[in-house]
C-alpha cells in the first residue's frame, strides 16, 4: 500500500518571527537536524520511503511552531486473510502506527480529525479497491517497556476480479463449451472426437496447472479450486460420454451382425450416420429406429423396465449425444447460476 503518511505536532524551539504569518518548507535535509516522532508500522513485512528523484519528504514549520512533516512511503503489511472465496473475497486488514521509543508518558498519538483524517485516494493498491475504512486508536503494552499509544487503520477490502475473469474464469467456459462441439460430431469419426476431447483435457489440465501455481498455496479449498475442478469435470463427462456412444454404437453392430441384419462384409467404419440414422443402402428401412419404434406400438408405450431402457440406449445409440447436447449446458448453466449466487 502507497500512503501518504501526514504528522503534526508543535515545537516552540522552532518558532520564529514572522510579519506576514507564513510558514517555511524545507526538504529531508533539516529533517535529521530536528526531533521528528520515530513512528513506525506495527506487523510490516517491509517498508520504504520514496525517493526518486529526491527523497520525498516534506517539512513545513509555521511562525507559532507548528509543525507538519509529510512522508511518502510505501508499506507491505501482514494481514491474516481467509482464501476459501478467492479471488470473490473480501477481507479486514488494518495497518496499526505506533512510536518505537517513546511510551505513553513521553508521547502521544492520536488523529488529528478522527476519520476525516484518512483520504482512502491518497491510498493504492494492486489487488483491492477499499470500500470502507475507520481509524480508531488505543494502548500497547509490552512487558518490559510499558504501554505505548497505538493508532489503527481498518479496512474492508475487495478484490479486483476482472484480472481473474480473463485470466482464469472465461478461458475456462470456453473450454467447457468447446467440449460440447463433439456432441455435433458424427459419432462414428473417431479421430475427430477423441482429438478433440483430449485436447480440451490436457487444456483444462494446463489451466488448473498455472492457476494454481499463481495463487496463494493454502490446506483448504478455494472458490477458484471448485470451478476450475467442476469445469474439468464437465471436459473430462464429454470425453466419457463419446466413449459410452462408441460402445453402444459397437454393440448395437455386433447385435445386428449376430443376427444377421447387417451382412457380413459389412463395413461400420465406412457407413457415416446423422444422428444415428445410417445412411448405408445395405441397411433396411425395415431397421429403422423410427419404424420400429412404430411398429412395436402400445408395447412401448407401457413403462419399461430398468434393461428395457438400457436396451433401447444401446440399440439407438445416437440418443446419447441428442440428451447431452441439451443436458450437459443445462447442468453447466445450474452450476454457473448457483455459483455466482454463493460467491458473489
Amino acid at each position: 500500500m502507497t500512503l501518504y503518511l501526514r504528522h503534526y505536532w508543535k515545537d516552540e524551539r522552532l518558532s520564529f518571527p514572522s510579519h506576514n504569518n507564513q510558514s517555511r518548507t524545507f526538504d529531508s535535509r533539516l529533517v535529521k537536524k530536528i526531533w521528528v516522532p520515530d513512528v513506525f508500522f506495527v506487523h510490516s513485512k517491509r517498508s520504504f520511503i520514496h525517493d526518486t528523484t529526491m527523497e520525498n519528504i516534506m517539512l513545513r514549520v509555521y511562525p507559532d511552531g507548528n509543525i507538519l512533516y509529510s512522508v511518502r512511503v510505501t508499506v507491505t503489511a501482514l494481514c491474516s486473510m481467509d482464501f476459501s472465496r478467492f479471488p470473490l473475497d473480501t477481507q479486514n486488514c488494518s495497518l496499526e502506527l505506533e512510536s518505537y521509543a517513546y511510551n505513553e508518558n513521553d508521547l502521544m498519538l492520536y488523529w488529528k480529525n478522527g476519520n476525516d483524517s484518512l483520504r482512502t485516494d491518497e491510498m493504492a493498491l494492486s489487488q483491492f479497491f477499499i470500500e470502507h475504512f475507520q481509524a480508531s486508536s488505543g494502548l500497547a503494552f509490552y512487558s518490559s517497556t510499558g504501554w505505548y499509544n497505538r493508532l489503527f487503520i481498518s479496512f474492508l477490502l475487495r478484490r479486483h476480479i476482472f484480472f481473474f475473469m480473463l485470466q482464469t474464469y472465461f478461458p475456462t467456459m470456453l473450454m467447457v463449451v468447446l467440449s460440447w462441439v463433439s456432441f455435433w460430431i458424427d459419432r462414428r469419426a473417431v479421430p475427430a472426437r477423441v482429438s478433440l476431447g483430449i485436447t480440451t483435457v490436457l487444456t483444462m489440465s494446463t489451466i488448473i496447472t498455472g492457476v494454481s501455481s499463481s495463487m496463494p498455496q493454502v490446506s483448504y479449498v478455494k472458490a477458484v479450486d471448485i470451478y476450475l475442478w467442476v469445469s474439468f469435470l464437465f471436459v473430462f463427462l464429454s470425453v466419457i460420454e463419446y466413449a459410452a456412444v462408441n460402445y453402444c454404437t459397437t454393440l448395437e453392430e455386433w447385435r445386428k451382425m449376430k443376427k444377421g441384419k447387417l451382412p457380413s462384409g459389412y463395413d461400420a467404419s465406412q457407413a457415416m450416420a446423422f444422428d444415428g440414422y445410417p445412411l448405408d443402402p445395405l441397411v433396411s428401412a425395415a431397421h429403422s429406429p423410427v419404424l420400429r419404434e412404430a411398429s412395436e406400438g402400445t408395447r412401448l408405450r407401457r413403462q419399461r423396465s430398468v434393461k428395457e431402457n438400457v436396451d433401447l440406449i444401446v440399440s439407438n445409440s445416437y440418443l446419447i449425444d441428442s440428451y447431452s447436447r441439451l443436458a450437459f449446458p443445462l447442468s453447466y448453466l445450474l452450476f454457473n447460476i448457483v455459483y455466482w449466487s454463493l460467491y458473489s
